[in-house]
């Protein structure tokens, strides 16, 4: 390593010592952000010249918020974080890598994470049993019927792959173990065999994560930099690769004072989510500071953190201090864990000082959080936040536009003896999600809410389906403790599983009665959930409003079943005394909630619950383990198939990018499309092309599982590609789902049935779009599914900043429309064909004269409409991938050359950065900025 600043020092605590590098070898960063500050240190500790060089430690060191560095550097994290639903897809890919290694040559077992990686099965369990004390039991059992398969997979890859760890379903939800559990806050070498030591001294640094779930900044909380990714550059960062990207803009977020009584970390989130996405913070850190923090808990940041991609950024950090460690005690991690946290953060200028100088920082804004009200989101994007009072009023102003097409008056009645439901019905009513479920506050207050409403005689509405699925199993035992689950069962809200469900898609069906009325009467039903996502669509197929609430909310509006609701009107409910009962008569004190969080919570609950970790239960121990170091691939599969991707791949990359001529567009889209509408999580229709798969493969449509489940097959997944029920592609006017126009004929047909007729005619497709294309989850398959269909590019108006990367990782070229020009003002139906010009010379020169190309529109007379297009690749590293048909086969090629000796300490391959001299490119991306490499030629790539 090239130390250019003396940084690598010691430090002993207790009777170890560890090597570090000191942050203060480059002058005074005390008011650098704190993340800024973690991203400085990673700069020091991986200087080799190559991919970290001195002048990147020197630009980030002196970062100007007025005048910030316009320049690219690499970030090698501690750790990733997968769950099962991008785990499967990416472990396949590093299964179907280990095969192209083999077949041209290579030592397949080069193909192995570098760094630690940890994967927590919580997204794959669907609320099938609900409202019985064997609901539990019940949705395990489907469970491992259903994804035997894959998670026989995962076994195999845990003991194939070095550095790899699973933990078996029905554990917890993958953020809220990693807040309890996997996050170190501090990392260092001792703890892996495989790491690197310094003299024979473990190295501490700070825990960085990447995750292929979007709310992996949960850990933010805890003072952990940690972002989401997508699948395919997750994969290609356990394989030593660093995360290219540029000098962040860092947003401060100034809180003061605290929260009023009957206000929750949930109201506050939603309303930090609205005021950050007005702000504008996609792809910038926000850090928050201020005096409002102190009165924050760990708990309550965490749940800010776990909404970033709610509101865009990358990251919401808090930086760390006493409630830090308070939390890693309470939690159960080891003392001598937090006596290195302690003694390292503030040996290096990390902790959290408040009579410390503030930092500086790009931009800022400010919140009191006595100003903070109830509230909820929806219904359909988390950030549409509502006054609690105003839902009711909301609701009915909204209805128009949630009705299906050609809808009436629901006047037909349900059938004798069914309970009769209407426009605003809550069918839904789920405690889910890490948001909230790792909150024992507002946990414990839907159990005192519970209680409270059995005592006065309340029950649940009969048409609602409620469920209950903690984030860890420390949830259930201070229920139990506190004497609340009886109450909640009462309800109807069984501990049904511990896993993602709802807020992923997994709600699992509707009773039949209710379905039946709101088909045939075409209903708006409604779903009310404690989680972070309502994206239409994905909660349930059936239901077409989604709000998101806290906790006791959601146990509140099961009682009153109704969205239609004012609480602080109308009574929620007629009392046992035969009085009306209000939302204040059962809603428990700020007192209350402190009291009973004192007596039932305590650490050895965390230590029981996360004692045997990675062992599971009987189920998942008696599962058969394949063995070798390559996967046999069973061609009967509907789970885990060899995917295509490096099928007559060559050892050499492309000579060059030629420039994209006659493409159809598939689809031309509106705002707002997310990875949900693109790459659908929930249910299976049995009449659209996926089902039809499955059933021609003989699946019984009770088995089709869920999209999410069924990543790992290619098959699947392409055919699900713009299945989403509710989105609406304007070259198909007049239907909803997953349909388009096939060009020349004018025939409307499914978007996978024409993706495959132009394939088979040799026509090379596109996507048009609005803003905010991509937003959402950082879903890998919102991009794979694209290419396989055989889209080369999409021009929009603006991107989310993950799935701008994944299109790029998958080889899709992301274009922009330049600012002040769409789809409406250039006058563009979609019917056109189109041609990328200039495309094969940006790529060659690097960029050099810029960053705009020519597209071609030419309509049905053979009229030519002309513009400029945006290229939004945004880095030197990104060109590669690029250039070599996407990340994968670039670390492929890169490996089979021998360069396999990356690590987190800076031995990453050289090809990875061409010159220590590459110009940077301006600042972080934005919704519909404008990045651009520098105009002199850089060095060669």
């Amino acid at each position: 390593m090239k130390n250019s600043f003396n940084a690598r020092s010691t430090i002993r605590v207790a009777d170890r010592e560890y090597t570090i590098y000191r942050l203060d070898a480059v002058g005074d960063v005390s008011r650098l952000p704190y993340s800024l500050r973690v991203l400085l240190e990673n700069l020091l500790r991986n200087e080799d010249g190559v991919t970290v060089t001195r002048e990147d430690i020197e630009a980030l060191a002196g970062w100007n918020p007025q005048n910030p560095p316009n320049r690219e550097i690499a970030f090698s994290p501690a750790r990733v974080l997968l769950q099962d639903f991008t785990g499967v897809p990416a472990l396949v890919d590093l299964a179907a890598m280990r095969d192209a290694m083999a077949e041209l040559g290579g030592d397949p077992t080069k193909i192995n994470p570098l760094i630690p990686v940890e994967l927590v099965i919580d997204h794959s369990v669907q609320v099938d049993a609900f409202g019985t004390p064997d609901a539990f039991e019940n949705n395990v059992e489907h469970d491992y019927r259903r994804n035997a398969e894959r998670y026989a997979f995962l076994r195999w890859g845990q003991q194939a792959f070095d550095n790899f760890k699973v933990v078996p379903p029905n554990t917890g939800i993958c953020h809220q173990v990693n807040l309890e559990y996997l996050a170190r806050v501090v990392f260092s070498t001792d703890e892996n065999p495989n790491l690197p030591r310094d003299g024979g001294r473990p190295l501490a640094y700070p825990d960085t994560c990447v995750g292929t779930d979007s709310h992996t900044p949960m850990v933010n909380g805890l003072g952990v930099l940690a972002w989401g990714v997508g699948g395919i550059e997750a994969e290609a960062v356990m394989l030593g690769q660093p995360v290219s990207m540029l000098i962040p803009e860092v947003i401060g977020f100034r809180l003061e004072g605290a929260l009023a009584p009957g206000v929750t970390a949930t109201d506050l989130v939603l309303t930090i989510a609205e005021m950050l996405r007005k702000k504008g913070v996609v792809g910038k850190f926000v850090e928050f500071y201020g005096p409002g923090i102190a009165s924050l808990k760990l708990e309550d940041r965490a749940t800010i953190g776990n909404m970033s991609p709610e509101y865009g950024a990358t990251c919401a950090i808090f930086p760390p201090d006493e409630q830090t460690l308070r939390y890693l005690r309470f939690t159960g991690r080891p003392e001598e864990r937090i006596a290195l946290v302690e003694a390292y953060l503030k040996e290096q200028g990390l902790f959290h000082d408040p009579n410390a100088p503030e930092p500086v920082f790009t931009d800022t804004l400010s919140l009191d959080l006595g100003s903070v009200r109830p509230s909820v989101a929806g219904p359909k994007r988390p950030q549409d936040r509502i006054d609690l009072p105003d839902l009711k009023r909301v609701f009915h102003e909204t209805l128009p536009s949630l009705l299906p097409a050609g809808a009436k008056s629901p006047e037909s009645q349900p059938k004798e003896h069914e309970p009769r439901i209407d426009h605003g019905s809550v069918v839904i009513a789920a405690i889910t999600s890490c948001t909230n479920t790792s909150n024992p506050s507002v946990m414990i207050a839907a159990g005192l809410l519970a209680k409270k409403a059995c005592e006065h005689g309340l029950t649940r509405k009969p048409w609602v389906k409620t469920s209950l699925a903690p984030g860890s199993k420390v949830v259930t035992d201070y229920f139990r403790r506190a004497g609340l689950t009886p109450y909640l069962d009462q309800l109807g809200f069984q501990t049904v599983a511990y896993g993602c469900t709802t807020c992923i898609g997994n709600s699992g069906p509707l009773p039949p009665e209710i379905s039946a009325q709101i088909q045939e009467r075409g209903l708006v039903a409604c779903s009310v959930l404690s989680g972070n996502r309502n994206f239409e669509g994905r909660i349930n197929p059936e239901v077409r409003a989604n709000f998101l609430m806290s906790p006791p909310l959601v146990v509140a509006f099961a009682l009153a079943g109704r969205i239609d609701w004012n609480p602080e009107q109308e009574p929620i409910g007629t009392g046992k005394d035969g009085k009306p009962v209000y939302l204040k008569d059962i809603w428990p004190s700020e007192e209350e909630i402190e009291n009973t969080i004192r007596t039932a919570i305590q650490s050895d609950m965390y230590r029981a619950s996360y004692g045997q970790v990675y062992e599971g239960d009987q189920r998942w121990k008696a599962m058969p383990i394949p063995s070798a170091d390559r996967f046999a691939w069973d061609e009967n599969s509907t789970y885990v198939r060899q995917p295509p991707y490096f099928l007559g791949m060559q050892e050499q990359a492309p000579a060059g990018v030629e420039d994209i001529h006659g493409a159809r567009a598939i689809a031309l889209l509106g705002d707002s499309i997310t990875t949900d509408h693109i790459s659908p999580a929930g249910s299976i229709q049995k009449d659209s092309p996926a089902g039809k798969y499955l059933i021609g493969q003989g699946v019984e449509p009770q088995d089709f599982n869920s999209y999410g489940s069924r990543r790992g097959n290619h098959e699947v997944m392409v055919r699900g590609t713009f299945a989403n029920v509710r989105i609406k592609n304007r070259l198909a006017p007049g239907t909803e789902g997953g349909y388009t126009t096939y060009f020349p004929e004018n025939t409307v047909m499914t978007i996978y049935d024409a993706a495959v007729r132009y394939q088979q005619d040799g026509t090379p497709l596109c996507i048009l779009a609005g803003k905010e294309y991509g937003s959402g989850s950082s879903r890998d398959w919102a991009a794979k599914g694209p290419y396989l269909q055989g889209i080369r590019f999409v021009l929009a108006e603006s991107y989310e900043r993950i799935h701008r990367s994944n299109l790029v990782g998958m080889g899709i070229l992301p274009l922009q429309f330049r600012d002040g020009e769409n789809v409406e003002s250039l006058g563009l139906s979609g019917r056109e064909t189109f041609s990328v010009l200039g495309l094969g010379e940006a790529i060659a020169t690097r960029f050099a004269n810029g960053r705009d190309v020519t597209v071609e529109a030419t309509d049905e007379n053979g009229q030519v409409k002309t513009f400029r297009a945006t290229v939004r690749i945004d880095t030197p590293q990104e060109v590669l991938y690029y250039r070599h048909g996407g990340i994968l086969q670039y670390v492929l090629r890169q490996l089979l050359a021998g360069k396999n000796a990356a690590s987190i300490f800076g031995a990453t391959p050289t090809a990875s950065r061409p010159e220590p001299q590459t110009p940077p490119c301006e600042g972080m991306v934005d919704q519909g900025s404008r990045d651009s490499f520098p105009a002199s030629d850089p060095p060669a790539y």
